[in-house]
């Protein structure tokens, strides 16, 4: 019932020729808080999502926004990203240089040893001691909290029979296959949200229809080309928000190389996307073009209509937004949970929203006729 709710929903709002609004929303752990701000000034500006995409704190991050009545959303993401920084709520002393970085190497040791209220737990038995096959024995870390946080905080009802289409990803254990779990075409419960952030070795796998999965960052850290793959006509907004980027400086250090190798493992590569995107789309045009000028005879050879099947000539927007990263953080950036460096990651999400919607580029801009255009503009 909720399925077909879900894509009357979809077939209504294809009626106008609207930009359908999606949040495309990247894992990064503790780097999560730059997505709420970002929601934040966006749902300020007017654009609520239409369609929301995530990967891991990406995923729940996505599941807090879909599952809420907009006059809520804002609020849920502030209670969870509170409660995930009550380990360490106290400020530093030092606002940057060294000191603020040993402040923060300490908040991230201390979520190391002792988990995050409502997220997760250290286990009590060494893995090495642990039954083979068993979670204890493959993970370091128990996640039952977040089940129930996200229990208390989303309304699944909502999510699964609401306006919002909604999809995460996820990484099969045993086929090393890319999965989405989209309110489209199933039920999504707080399993489907756990697996796509179930990050090995920390987490365990978490069972979907007797499968178990991993965090859909082990093969790709954005949905991105999820949701160009499924765009079905309309002209698409999609606010990219990544919480890695890939551009940086040389390491001088062994612990700067460690940070620069993690950016570039779990950056999107955005311009990679849309590039290969792009030359396809060309591709497709020039096929269509070719078709236009063949015979009647052959205008119906089934060659050709797979090729006209398979073109997608829907324009796409894509405004991104990077989270760039800060002088005193460190490798431990994505489990350094501390309430000074998460107020300090959803105020530049804000920021960046709102200087980005200040440029003369976007009150300028016009949707492409075609084809996919980008914009950085914060």
């Amino acid at each position: 019932m909720a399925r077909s709710k879900v894509r009357q929903s979809e077939d209504r709002n294809q009626a106008d020729d609207r930009e359908r609004v999606v949040l495309v929303l990247q894992g990064g752990g503790a780097l999560g808080s730059y997505q709420a701000g970002v929601f934040e000034a966006l749902a300020e500006a007017g654009h609520e999502p239409d369609w929301i995409a995530g990967i891991s704190i990406g995923a729940v991050n996505a599941a807090l926004i879909a599952g809420n009545p907009p006059e809520r959303r804002a609020r849920r993401l502030r209670e969870f990203w509170e409660q995930a920084s009550s380990r360490v709520p106290f400020p530093s002393p030092f606002a940057e240089g060294w000191g603020r970085r040993v402040f923060n190497e300490a908040a991230a040791a201390t979520v190391a040893l002792t988990g995050i209220p409502g997220f997760f737990t250290p286990r009590l038995t060494p893995p090495w001691l642990a039954l083979p096959g068993s979670p204890e024995a493959i993970s370091l870390y128990d996640t039952g909290p977040l089940r129930q946080t996200l229990l208390d905080l989303v309304d699944f009802d909502l999510l699964n029979d609401g306006p919002t289409r909604f999809s995460v990803g996820a990484v099969n254990v045993l086929t090393g296959n890319f999965a989405y779990f989209d309110n489209r075409d199933r039920l999504i419960e707080p399993e489907h949200i756990m697996a796509s952030g179930a990050l090995p070795p920390g987490f365990p796998p978490v069972m979907i229809d007797g499968e178990p999965y991993w965090d859909g960052g082990i093969v790709s850290n954005t949905p991105l080309q999820y949701v160009l793959d499924e765009r079905n006509g309309r002209p698409l907004l999609v606010f990219q928000v990544d919480l890695f980027s890939a551009r940086g400086l040389m390491p001088r250090t062994l612990a700067e190389a460690a940070q620069r190798e993690k950016d570039i493992r779990y950056s999107s590569r955005t311009r990679l996307n849309t590039d290969m995107q792009k030359r396809i789309e060309a591709l497709e045009a020039a096929a269509a073009r070719l078709s236009d000028k063949l015979p009647e005879d052959l205008r119906n050879d089934p060659d050709v209509a797979l090729l006209r099947a398979n073109s997608c000539d829907s324009p796409v927007t894509i405004l991104h937004l990077i989270n760039r990263g800060e002088d005193y953080e460190t490798q431990s950036k994505d489990y350094e949970f501390s309430r000074m460096t998460m107020e300090g990651h959803w105020q530049a999400g804000m920021h960046d929203v709102r200087r980005s919607f200040a440029s003369p580029r976007w009150k300028k801009r016009h949707p492409p006729a075609r084809g996919i255009a980008t914009l950085d503009l914060a």
